[in-house]
């Protein structure tokens, strides 16, 4: 760790690195053209609109030579249109995806919201807390002395017992919340969330943001990807533009969404 080391103490920049990506790229390949083979018409249609093309498998170039270095306290925020290579690169930054060029480095174990504590369908609420918890290194004292508050956080309870139900009859927001109250719940040298806040009503935003400010003061650094750019706006005091994978723009989280909005208002759109 001594490249990032020297990185946050060069000239007069005495912060202190969590996360540095040097020239990143990530490639990978997608199958298609398998329900071409299916037959039928659809397939027929397909075919004669390939004009032969090849169906074996496409390389997708999604990030292409990003660098940038994250600091210890920073809320940075992750913005761009779909497939443009936000949450590949997070993937990447947590050692999920392997990078075909460049080097990350990063101080600790970077925890991508969702993944460390995954949870499982078939099980209730209650040991997906456990679950979680112990996946992101608590000990069974300290997830039975934050149990509650856990679900105090996510809101699930509000209206019925739904911690005691498994999580396959859970919302699709309510699956998120609980994720996000499991992670936070510990503190992280590097925590990554991608569109968890997006998922709850303003109450549990507010509460979100306000434990997103209290991981930063205890040292860590938060990546928040999000559409909603008043969300990185409120969260985040840093943003960073990714464009078709390329780094569009790097600064004051008020100034990138401001360029970011510009630039899609501008834009023509799809018929």
């Amino acid at each position: 760790m001594a490249d990032a080391t020297e990185a946050g103490t060069a000239g007069t920049d005495t912060r202190v690195p969590t996360v540095i990506v040097d020239g990143v790229h990530v490639t990978y390949r997608v199958v298609h053209g398998s329900a071409a083979r299916r037959g039928g018409a659809a397939a027929a249609l397909g075919r004669i609109f390939s004009r032969g093309s090849a169906s074996g498998p496409r390389e997708v170039h999604a990030v292409k030579g990003v660098s940038f270095t994250a600091h210890r306290g920073e809320a940075i925020g992750l913005i761009g249109s779909n497939g443009s290579g936000k949450s590949t690169l997070l993937k990447a930054i947590a050692g999920l995806q392997p990078v075909a060029r460049g080097r990350i480095y990063s101080h600790g174990q970077p925890s991508l919201l969702g993944v460390n504590a995954a949870l499982m369908n078939d099980l209730t609420g209650e040991r997906n807390v456990v679950l979680g918890g112990l996946a992101m290194g608590m000990s069974r004292r300290q997830i039975r002395d934050r149990y509650a508050g856990i679900v105090d956080f996510s809101g699930i309870n509000e209206k019925g017992d739904f911690i005691s139900l498994p999580m396959r009859t859970y919302s699709s927001g309510m699956g998120a919340r609980l994720r996000f109250s499991i992670a936070a719940a510990k503190d992280h040298d590097v925590l990554m969330i991608d569109e968890a806040l997006a998922t709850g009503d303003a109450a549990f935003q507010r509460r979100s943001q306000a434990r997103i400010e209290e991981l930063r003061e205890h040292a860590g650094t938060v990546f928040l990807v999000s559409h909603a750019i008043n969300t990185v706006r409120e969260t985040c005091d840093r943003a960073i533009w990714l464009d078709s994978g390329v780094l569009r723009m790097d600064g004051p989280a008020a100034e990138v969404c401001t360029a970011y909005e510009a630039s899609t208002h501008s834009a023509p759109t799809d018929a």
